[in-house]
């Protein structure tokens, strides 16, 4: 019965949500600095000079 209460202290069947809530931050911080990079004056530019070229 000891053995059994320290497998389940020991255990990390918690980790997967731990895992989930860090790797989901991690994507919408990547998310909010594309977005703040793609917004900028010099990015719009360029894109719309690329997408300006490729219509033509």
């Amino acid at each position: 019965m000891l053995r059994k209460m320290i497998a389940r202290l020991r255990g990390d069947a918690g980790m997967n949500t731990a895992e989930y809530a860090v790797g989901t931050l991690a994507a919408v911080a990547f998310a909010g600095i594309l977005l703040k990079v793609l917004t900028s004056g010099n990015v719009q530019a360029a894109l719309t000079g690329v997408i300006d070229r490729a219509l033509r």
